[in-house]
C-alpha cells in the first residue's frame, strides 16, 4: 500500500535479520522503516530493530512504524517505535502525514 501511494519501498523480505535493516538504513540515510508481523514470537525483533538503529546512530534519521495482528500502539510505545498502524491504510496515512509535516524524507 505504501508503494501504491507513491512511497519508494525497499522490500527486504521475510524473516530479515536486524543487521540487514541497519545495513539498508545506512545505505539510504533517512526515511521510514515499516515492519509487521503476524506472529508474537517475532515481536521482540521489532524492539531489537529500534535499539540497533539507536546504537548505530541512525535512529534520528528514521521514523519506525510497526503493525500486524499481535502488536498494538502500547507495544509500539514500549519498544520506542514512532507509530503503530492498525492496517495498511493507517500506515499510508501516517507516512503521508510525516512527509507532509517534514518529519521524514522518503525520496
Amino acid at each position: 500500500m505504501l508503494e501504491a501511494a507513491g512511497f519508494p519501498v525497499h522490500d527486504l523480505g521475510n524473516d530479515v535479520p536486524v543487521a540487514e535493516f541497519v545495513r539498508k538504513a545506512r545505505e539510504l540515510g533517512s526515511g521510514i522503516i515499516a515492519v509487521s508481523t503476524l506472529m508474537s514470537t517475532t515481536m521482540p525483533g521489532m524492539g531489537r530493530l529500534v535499539e540497533a538503529l539507536r546504537e548505530a546512530g541512525l535512529r534520528g534519521s528514521f521514523k519506525v512504524m510497526i503493525g500486524g495482528g499481535p502488536v498494538s500502539a502500547a507495544f509500539a510505545a514500549r519498544i520506542g517505535a514512532d507509530a503503530y498502524g492498525e492496517n495498511a491504510m493507517a500506515a499510508v496515512r501516517m507516512a503521508t502525514a510525516w512527509e507532509e509535516a517534514g518529519k521524514c524524507r522518503t525520496a
